[in-house]
């Protein structure tokens, strides 16, 4: 699930860029500093180039550090480079394998896995499955992507690691924010005539507690490569290198923007996800412009920078000349430029980079072009995306310029038709082919330690096109049988090919590991719990509401003692917590109770089908030291059913139940034990029922380390290797 839209909290957001952006000077001394580092290179492990990381910088203060720092590693290199091999000659020494390789895919379906491998139609997985191990993985409560991907790395439940849901909200006015990072601007400003000038840096806080398992085994000595996996930004110092997955931002600080700029007159505003951009004719020529972050020297303005751009219609040959940042190139109807690179420029030489694509959607009768949110620049980081932050640029500098969006696959760009089928899959495999270029560069770079990756599109593509494989969704009820094209399955075939490919790489030392996060189900019905509870007297709007805004306007608190934000979390209104809490602490557990009983087995009247199939009580789920933060119940809605776009948002319609006839049509945020994932390996697993959990611990004591004491997860047994 992606809350493109989210705008609470982005005003912290995007001032992230306000101390990431240097003027002349910075730009002069940061030349030096690099100057130094080519000339006498750190050593990167297996990967070329400054290995010793320096954050982003953002003032001269910094830089002149970062510049003693690199200094400090030239000159203790020798030492420290004896004390690395000795370290990771005893790290190895207990280890069962000398390296482990663990494909992330996310929301791979077991039933679906077994379905096709019975076909035929996976001969690699299928081929696991009868050497190794083939299980469901019990997931997260809830199902949902950030969760379950930090208990993966953590070995942890929620409640030690602190996340819960794509949002949280704060208690002082029950507006959410994101979940997984803080990003604060410089507290002072320095005003100098019409400008306000940033002082200080920009605070990056990552809100997922708990240590990363390639962080125990950095410290053991043993090298690891992460790639793309959720809820790693801001990136975490460690040894090893890591490029930051789900929940980075693009350079407006939301979780994606994306643009529709066209002649035409009129349209609908957008709710979710982009901003529609009226483009100017002016005789032959179309103009129209790019928006970006908010501009740094003007705080509390609103206003943005931009980037203009220029396109001349060719009908006779289908295309346009486009021209950007003096950049020209031709696009052809229906098809994406390569990534763009564009500069947004401030006053005194203060600017931010980013980067985007153009697809030409039409020509006639009206010219309209959609653009990518605009994506930080890997090769010219604005915001840290890596650790080492020279390991995007490594990246960029080995495959050309890519995406780092967390949510880089447009989903709400397809729901809004400004994309069609094809446009979106292009989109996304294109996404797809640059994460497999940097997994088999990992795994040629790391022929010791650990390598991870982990691939979004089996996610993005079973949500935008279940549509298809449900008999009778409403989505796609317009769509003969026979019409229909085999799009999840083409899917499931294409991850099967990548991971054959990885087998051809690696030897018999090597653990490999496939894992999802959660399965999937059709999602064909919306469920607004909101309603529910207003309809049945636990929320209240205020005098002479039918129906609330988004994000609970209109209802009244000091009426209220339930209401649900987010996708399966329902808060109780306490006293003394909430900000207008009226619900005594004493009361809580009685209407906790009162709402479980209500809720389970709520069924939709249209079908007669059981659309809540189990609520729970978070203090029975979660223990640790974050348990405040949770939910007080977690909703597990019924197969086919899952929280309407409007309660997600905080919205109270009239409706309990309706059909979502949206492109998004599959998910998982529904009981979590209607939706496992997979484990595959190519050992034998002995454990009958493993857990996403049970992955930190389990990779831990292969490479011999102690478990620490924390842990949630146990380690599985793996069968010996005859023979071995």
């Amino acid at each position: 699930m992606r809350f493109r839209g989210v705008s609470c909290g982005a005003d912290t957001l995007v001032r992230q860029l306000r101390s990431r952006v240097a003027g002349r000077s910075a730009r002069a001394t940061l030349v030096l500093l690099l100057l130094v580092v080519v000339l006498f290179p750190l050593p990167g492990h297996a990967y070329a180039g400054p290995g010793a990381g320096f954050a982003v910088l953002s003032s001269f203060w910094t830089l002149f550090v970062a510049f003693l720092y690199s200094l400090y590693a030239l000159l203790t290199w020798p030492f420290r480079h004896v004390l690395r091999t000795l370290k990771r000659r005893k790290a190895y020494g207990k280890a069962q394998f000398k390296r482990a390789v663990i494909l992330g895919f996310d929301g791979m379906d077991p039933e679906l896995a077994e379905r096709f491998m019975g076909e035929g139609k996976l001969p690699n997985l299928a081929k696991l499955q009868q050497q190794g191990t083939f299980r469901k993985l019990r997931t997260t409560f809830p199902a949902i992507s950030p969760v379950a991907w930090s208990t993966f790395m953590t070995g942890v439940n929620p409640g030690k690691h602190n996340i819960y849901d794509f949002l949280a909200r704060d208690l002082s006015n029950y507006l959410p924010f994101l979940s997984s990072a803080e990003i604060k601007g410089p507290k002072r400003h320095w005003k100098i005539g019409k400008y306000s000038i940033p002082v200080g840096k920009t605070n990056i806080k990552g809100m997922r507690k708990g240590t990363p398992f390639w962080h125990w085994l950095g410290k053991a000595g043993i090298f690891c490569s992460v790639i793309r996996v959720p809820v790693t930004f801001p990136p975490e110092k460690f040894p090893g290198v890591l490029l930051s997955g789900m929940c980075v931002p693009d350079l407006k600080g939301s979780q994606g923007t994306f643009c529709f700029c066209t002649t035409r007159a009129s349209g609908d505003k957008f709710r979710e996800g982009g901003v529609r951009i009226a483009m100017e004719r002016d005789g032959g020529v179309c103009r129209s412009y790019i928006p970006g972050p908010e501009d740094p020297l003007a705080e509390g303005s609103g206003r943005e920078l931009r980037v203009d751009f220029e396109l001349r219609p060719d009908p006779e040959r289908n295309q346009a000349r486009m021209e950007v940042d003096s950049q020209k190139f031709t696009l052809k109807v229906g098809e994406y430029s390569e990534w763009i690179p564009l500069k947004f420029k401030a006053a005194l030489g203060m600017g931010a980079h980013g980067i985007c694509r153009f697809y030409l959607k039409q020509l006639s009768p009206e010219v309209e072009v959609y653009v990518t949110p605009v994506n930080i620049d890997p090769g010219r980081p604005d915001l840290p995306i890596s650790h080492p932050v020279t390991y995007s640029i490594y990246l960029a500098k080995l495959f050309g310029p890519y995406a780092t969006l967390g949510l880089a696959e447009d989903t709400w760009a397809l729901n809004e038709e400004v994309l069609d089928d094809d446009a979106f899959l292009a989109q996304a495999y294109g996404n797809h082919e640059d994460r497999e270029r940097m997994l088999f560069d990992a795994l040629e770079k790391t022929q010791q330690g650990l390598c991870a990756c982990v691939f979004d599109t089996t996610d993005r593509v079973q949500h935008m096109f279940w549509r298809y494989l449900d008999d009778d969704h409403p989505a796609a009820r317009n769509v003969p049988r026979d019409q229909r094209p085999n799009i999840i399955q083409e899917l499931y075939q294409r991850m099967d090919g990548l991971i054959g490919r990885v087998m051809q790489q690696i030897d018999d030392d090597t653990l490999l590991m496939v894992v999802s996060d959660h399965g999937f189900k059709s999602f064909a019905r919306c469920v607004n719990l909101n309603a529910w509870l207003h309809q049945n007297g636990y929320l209240t709007l205020k005098d002479g509401k039918t129906e609330s805004g988004d994000w609970f306007e209109d209802v009244d608190w000091s009426r209220t003692r339930a209401y649900t934000m987010g996708l399966n979390g329902l808060y109780l209104n306490v006293k003394g917590r909430e900000r207008q809490g009226i619900v005594e602490p004493g009361a809580a557990e009685a209407l906790k109770n009162e709402l479980r009983t209500k809720l389970n087995g709520l069924a939709d009247p249209a079908s007669g089908k059981i659309g809540i199939t189990g609520v729970f009580d978070c203090d029975a789920v979660y223990a640790g030291p974050y348990v405040d933060n949770a939910p007080d119940l977690i909703i597990g809605y019924g197969d086919g059913f899952r929280a309407s776009w409007d309660s997600v948002m905080g919205k109270v319609t009239e409706k309990i139940f309706e059909d979502n006839l949206k492109a998004w049509s599959g998910d998982h945020c529904i009981d979590p034990r209607l939706v496992p994932g997979v484990l595959f390996c190519n050992r034998k697993i002995a454990d009958e029922k493993p857990a996403i959990v049970d992955v930190a611990p389990t990779i831990l004591k292969l490479f011999g380390l102690g478990l620490p004491a924390h842990f949630d997860g146990k380690a599985w047994t793996l069968a010996p290797v005859v023979g071995k």
